[in-house]
C-alpha cells in the first residue's frame, strides 16, 4: 500500500479549531438565510460553495491552510443549507394550532437529534451512494472544482479565488438592495395576472416572483430540472386549476360566480390548495417510492463494505485502507445512534403526556421510534440518491415529508380508536413530530453525501469531515428556533387564524404536511387526487426511462421536479424556470471562453451570492416587522400595484443582465 495513505506519516492541516469556528459562523448566516428563503418560496439552497470560496480567501491568510482545511469549513457550513429544511414541517404545529410559537428547547433537540441521526445513517449510505457508485453529485462535484482551484498557490489560482469571493460578495449586495427596494414597494414583489380562461367558469393564473434568490436557484438545478417544473406549473395551472375552478362554479349561485368572476385571484385559490396541490403530492411521492425501489442493491452493498472496515479497523489493519475510507468507526456510529433515541423517547412521550394521550404512552413512543428507525434509514437513502443525481437543492425531501407524514398518521389511527374522541389534534401533532424527527434524518443525510463525495475528490479523510458535520448540526439547531419564532412574529404564516394574509409567508410545504396529517387522522382526504396525481408520477417515470435512454442522458425529465411543479405556486416555481433557462445561455456562452470552467463556476457563485444576500435581508426586514420598528413603505398602493410592477421588472431584467456581464468580465481578468 501506498505510503501517501498513512495518516501518521503525512500530517496535514485538516480538522481544526479555527476552521470549526468559521464553519460555524458562516452557518449561522447561511441558516437565517435560507430558513427565511424557504418560508417564502419553499425552496432551500445548498451553501456548500460560497462557504468555500469564503473560506478560502479568509484561510489564505495563515501559511499552513490546506485544501483540506477549506473543505471542512464548508462541511460545517453546508448544514445551514440541511437543517433549514426542517422548515417544511415544523410551521406545521403552528398551522394546526398547536403551538402559537417555537418552543426553543423542543425546536432545537428536534433539529439536533434528527441531525445526529442523519450523520450517523450517511456513514454506511456514503459507501453504497458515493465511493461505490456512478452518480455524478453535480454540487459535490463543482464544490470539489473550487477548492482545487482556489487552493492552488500558483497566481492564477490565487485570483480565481480572489474573483470568487468578490463575485459571491457582490451577488449578495445587489440582491440584498433589490430586496429592499422590494420591501419599500417602490419595486414591485411580483408580476400577477389571474384571468377566466372560458366561459365555464375556468380560470388560471401565474404569479412571477421578481426575486433574484428564485432566479439563481433555477441557476443552480439547471436546465433540465427547469423544464420539467415548468411542466409541472403547466399541468397544474393550464389543466389542473381551470378543470376544478370550472367544476366548482357550476355549482354556485349567480351572486357567487359575479363574486368569483370579479376577483379571479381568490377564487383560483381554494381548487389550486385543495384539489391540485393533493394530485402533486401523489406524483411527488411516487417518484419517491420509485428512487427508493432502485436503491436496495446499493444500499446492501454499502453496509456490507462498512462492516468490513470496521472488521479491518479491529485488527489492526486500519492503516491498510485509504485514508479516503477512514469514517468513523462503525461501533462508534451505533453507540451515537442509540444515545440520540433516548432523548428522542423522552420528546415522544413529553407530547403524549402533554396532549392528552398519555393513556397509549408506550405504544406510541415504542411506535413512534421504530418508526423513526425504519422510515429514517429509507429516506435517508432515497435522498442521498437523488442528490447525487440532481444535486441536494432540488433533493425531494418535501415528497419524502408527504410520505412520511401519511405513513406516520395511517399508523396512528390504530391508536385512535383506544383513545376516543376529542384527541384529533393531539394525534395530528404526535404525526408531525414524528415527521419532523424523520424529516432531518433524510435532510441531513442528504447534504452530507454531497460533502463527503466532495471530501473523496480532495482526498479528505471521511472521518473528520463526519465529525466536522455534527459540529455544523450543533451550530444550525441552535439557530433555526429563534428565526422561525422572530419570523412567525412578523408574518405568520398563510392559513393560521389571525395572521394577515398579505404579509403572511406561503411555507408551502408544510401547509401541505399538515393538511395531509389532518386529512388521515380525521378520515376526509380525497385519495382519489393523491391516486390521479400517481397516475400522473407513473407516466413521467416512464417519460424519463425513454428520454434518458434516447439521448444517453443527456436530457432527462425528473418526476419528482414535475411534482415540484405541480403543487408549488408559480410564485415559486416560475422564476426558477426563468433562472434555469438564463443559467444555460450563460454556460453554453462560458464554453466558448478561454476557461469555460471558471466562467462556469464564477456563474455558480455569483447565484449563491444572490440567494444568501436576499435570505440575509429578509431575515433583517423580518426584525424590522416584528419589533415594529419603522415602516419600510415608501409609496401608496396605487403605485404599487401599477408603476412598481414596470419600474420593478426592467430594473430586475437591467440588473441580471449586468450582473452576467460583469461575472464574464470577472473570469476573462481571472483567466489572463
Amino acid at each position: 500500500m501506498n505510503e501517501q495513505h498513512r495518516p501518521v506519516a503525512e500530517p496535514r492541516t485538516e480538522l481544526t479549531w479555527r476552521g470549526l469556528a468559521l464553519g460555524v459562523v458562516i452557518t449561522v448566516a447561511f441558516t437565517a438565510a435560507n430558513v427565511f428563503f424557504g418560508l417564502k418560496a419553499g425552496l432551500t439552497f445548498a451553501t456548500s460553495i460560497p462557504a468555500a470560496v469564503i473560506s478560502m480567501a479568509l484561510l489564505r491568510a495563515f501559511k499552513d491552510s490546506t485544501i483540506q482545511e477549506n473543505n471542512i469549513v464548508q462541511t460545517v457550513a453546508s448544514a445551514a443549507g440541511t437543517l433549514s429544511s426542517i422548515i417544511f414541517v415544523l410551521p406545521g404545529l403552528v398551522m394546526i394550532g398547536w403551538w402559537t410559537g417555537f418552543p426553543f428547547w423542543e425546536s432545537f433537540l428536534i433539529c439536533l437529534l434528527g441531525g445526529v441521526l442523519g450523520v450517523m445513517y450517511s456513514i454506511p449510505l456514503r459507501r453504497a451512494l458515493v465511493t461505490g457508485s456512478d452518480l455524478p453529485y453535480p454540487e459535490g462535484v463543482a464544490c470539489a472544482e473550487v477548492l482545487k482551484v482556489g487552493s492552488g498557490d500558483d497566481a492564477s489560482g490565487v485570483e480565481e479565488s480572489k474573483a470568487g469571493l468578490r463575485v459571491v460578495v457582490w451577488g449578495s449586495i445587489v440582491s440584498a438592495v433589490f430586496a429592499v427596494i422590494v420591501a419599500t414597494k417602490v419595486f414591485a414583489a411580483s408580476v400577477t395576472s389571474y384571468f377566466k380562461v372560458n366561459d365555464r367558469g375556468a380560470m388560471s393564473g401565474f404569479d412571477l416572483a421578481l426575486s433574484m434568490a428564485l432566479f439563481a436557484v433555477g441557476h443552480l438545478v439547471g436546465f433540465w430540472v427547469g423544464v420539467a417544473m415548468l411542466l409541472g406549473a403547466l399541468i397544474a395551472w393550464a389543466w389542473g386549476v381551470p378543470h376544478y375552478t370550472s367544476e366548482l362554479f357550476s355549482h354556485l349561485d349567480a351572486s357567487a360566480q359575479a363574486a368569483a368572476l370579479a376577483n379571479p385571484a381568490a377564487f383560483v385559490d381554494g381548487p389550486y390548495h385543495d384539489k391540485v396541490r393533493l394530485i402533486g403530492a401523489g406524483a411527488i411521492g411516487l417518484a419517491a417510492i420509485w428512487s427508493l425501489l432502485k436503491l436496495v442493491k446499493p444500499v446492501i452493498g454499502g453496509l456490507s463494505s462498512a462492516f468490513a472496515a470496521s472488521k479491518a479497523r479491529k485488527g489492526g489493519n486500519l492503516h491498510m485502507l485509504p485514508r479516503t475510507e477512514h469514517d468513523i468507526p462503525i461501533g462508534v456510529v451505533g453507540a451515537i445512534s442509540l444515545i440520540s433515541f433516548v432523548p428522542i423517547a423522552w420528546l415522544f412521550g413529553h407530547l403524549a403526556n402533554s396532549s392528552g394521550l398519555g393513556a397509549q404512552l408506550w405504544p406510541l413512543v415504542i411506535g413512534g421510534l421504530l418508526y423513526c428507525v425504519v422510515m429514517s434509514f429509507l429516506v435517508s437513502a432515497v435522498c442521498g440518491y437523488m442528490a447525487g443525481l440532481i444535486g441536494s437543492s432540488n433533493s425531494p425531501l418535501s415528497g419524502i415529508g408527504i410520505l412520511v407524514v401519511i405513513g406516520a398518521a395511517l399508523l396512528l389511527l390504530a391508536i385512535k380508536p383506544m383513545l376516543g374522541p376529542g384527541h384529533e389534534k393531539g394525534l395530528i401533532a404526535f404525526a408531525l413530530f414524528v415527521t419532523a424527527v424523520v424529516f432531518n434524518v433524510a435532510a441531513i443525510a442528504n447534504n452530507n453525501l454531497q460533502d463527503l463525495k466532495t471530501g473523496q475528490l480532495v482526498d479528505a479523510t471521511p472521518s473528520k469531515q463526519q465529525w466536522a458535520l455534527l459540529v455544523g448540526v450543533l451550530a444550525g439547531a441552535a439557530v433555526i428556533p429563534p428565526v422561525l419564532e422572530l419570523i412567525n412574529k412578523a408574518y405568520g404564516f398563510a392559513g393560521v387564524p389571525g395572521v394577515d394574509p398579505t404579509k403572511a409567508l406561503p411555507a408551502p410545504q408544510a401547509g401541505l404536511i399538515s393538511t395531509l396529517a389532518q386529512g388521515v387522522i380525521q378520515n376526509n382526504i380525497d385519495w382519489s387526487l393523491i391516486e390521479i396525481g400517481a397516475g400522473i408520477g407513473v407516466v413521467l417515470i416512464v417519460l424519463d426511462v425513454v428520454l434518458r435512454k434516447a439521448t444517453n442522458d443527456k436530457a432527462h425529465l425528473s418526476p419528482l421536479a414535475v411534482g415540484l411543479g405541480i403543487y408549488l405556486p408559480t410564485s415559486a416555481v416560475l422564476m426558477v424556470v426563468v433562472g434555469a433557462l438564463v443559467g444555460a445561455w450563460y454556460d453554453k456562452r462560458a464554453e466558448r471562453s478561454a476557461k469555460p470552467e471558471t466562467t462556469k463556476q464564477l456563474g455558480v457563485l455569483l447565484a449563491s451570492g444572490m440567494i444568501v444576500g436576499e435570505g440575509l435581508v429578509g431575515v433583517v426586514i423580518a426584525g424590522i416587522v416584528a419589533f415594529n420598528l419603522f415602516d419600510m413603505t415608501l409609496v401608496g398602493d396605487a403605485f404599487a400595484s401599477g408603476p412598481a410592477v414596470w419600474i420593478g421588472g426592467v430594473a430586475f431584467v437591467v440588473a441580471i443582465f449586468l450582473l452576467y456581464r460583469w461575472v464574464e468580465g470577472q473570469a476573462r481578468r481571472a483567466s489572463a
